[in-house]
């Protein structure tokens, strides 16, 4: 796969009709191709064909649209920015559509802090000048935000207000308006990829008391059992080994607790 990344990225070029042949083309960066990684490190070029190319990505228990949104969003999460580019391209090139990796960005932002949303615009930023995909064809900062289970909303307003608002009024005031009363009612990310993108972001960044929360919203929003066992997977190799170590007894725990 990675050896492929500079061919299958001009292939992707060509057959966009987007892009004018006389354009100026900003340079963009890809991740290092097997070889290069082969001349600091031979072990690490053999793992990675081995074992991330011709065989995590290939595991069918998680498409490779959603393996690539759960990539994504580790990366963002760890401000990864050499790896970042090439699994832009991989993620449209596997089915994500650029106005979900658009609103992944800004998803993130809320779950990842800021800078590390704005490192990955600049760099989406270039890939999509690249593939001639404009700002036209993205989701507008004004849209018609999608109803939520009152009831429900009220019930988690509710208790994080009785919880925090004597600790900082300021984060459950933004918590209620901005995070839960606008973004995630955003139309151009589905639900249940919104909460594919903060578990795998959570995990990849270590903040295991979150977790629990939003893997049960996650199921909640129709991601199956397999499928989020198959996150875990995916995340050991991009996030590391410990982080999903970490996070392994929260899930276990929320699996169990839906089965009961």
């Amino acid at each position: 796969m990675r050896t492929r990344a500079i061919t299958v990225f001009s292939l992707a070029i060509m057959l966009s009709g987007c892009v004018q042949s006389t354009a100026k083309k900003p340079s963009i960066p890809l991740s290092p191709s097997l070889t290069d990684l082969g001349q600091s490190s031979p072990a690490l070029e053999n793992y990675t064909q081995k074992y991330v190319d011709n065989d995590l990505w290939k595991r069918p228990q998680l498409s490779p649209r959603d393996r690539s949104i759960v990539t994504i969003a580790a990366l963002i999460a760890r401000n990864d920015q050499v790896e970042l580019p090439y699994h832009i391209n991989l993620a449209l090139n596997n089915g994500v559509k650029p106005g979900e990796i658009s609103e992944i960005i800004a998803h993130l932002a809320f779950y990842s802090g800021w800078p590390s949303a704005t490192s990955a615009a600049q760099i989406t930023r270039s890939v999509f000048a690249q593939r001639g995909i404009t700002r036209a064809q993205l989701p507008q900062a004004d849209v018609t935000l999608q109803p939520v289970d009152q009831k429900v909303e009220q019930a988690r307003s509710t208790q994080v207000a009785n919880s925090f608002n004597s600790v900082s009024s300021g984060t459950v005031e933004f918590t209620e308006k901005a995070v839960f009363g606008d973004l995630w009612r955003r139309p151009d990310l589905a639900p249940r990829d919104r909460s594919m993108v903060t578990v795998s972001a959570l995990i990849a960044s270590g903040q295991v008391e979150q977790i629990g929360y939003h893997l049960n919203r996650a199921m909640n929003n129709g991601l199956t059992q397999s499928q989020a066992s198959e996150m875990l997977t995916q995340l050991a190799f991009y996030a590391g080994w410990p982080k999903v170590f970490s996070a392994l007894p929260v899930v276990k725990k929320v699996f169990e607790s839906r089965r009961s």
